[in-house]
């Protein structure tokens, strides 16, 4: 397996289980009907850290979307080239870094963390594409 191939692989399976902590939360909050109990603007809020990392999750689900295809691309296009693998291990901590500073609620490192794994994203396509 590639580094890309395990990377992208990591990624997919980040954004698998990072709902855990915060349905986990949920269970804490409302009790386990109010966390399996439909949709309630007037339910009991969650705690603030996991409201982050709902966001952060749903931020990395929607990264991983332009990040995958292209990923994909490279390993049917360039599976000898090692820099695609490179980017993947940057979006994997990227997207890993970013729930997690996101979570504790640091603001401008989020914002830099979510930037390595955008970049990677943008220099995996600059790849493909031969610009880089």
């Amino acid at each position: 397996m590639s580094s890309l191939e395990q990377y992208t692989t990591l990624s997919a399976l980040w954004i698998a289980v990072a709902w855990l902590p915060y349905i986990l939360d949920r269970i804490m909050v409302r009790g386990l009907m109010g966390a399996l109990a439909n949709y309630d603007p007037n339910a009991i809020p969650q705690s603030a850290w996991a409201q982050r990392a709902m966001r952060a999750h749903k931020v990395s689900v929607e990264a991983f979307v332009a990040f995958a295809p292209l990923a994909i691309i490279a390993m049917m296009t360039r599976p000898e080239d090692t820099y695609p693998g490179t980017l993947a291990m940057f979006f994997f901590f990227g997207i890993v870094g970013h729930y997690i500073v996101y979570a504790i609620g640091i603001p401008v490192l989020r914002t830099l963390v979510f930037a390595m794994a955008a970049f990677s994203t943008l220099g995996l396509a600059l790849r493909i594409l031969g610009v880089i």
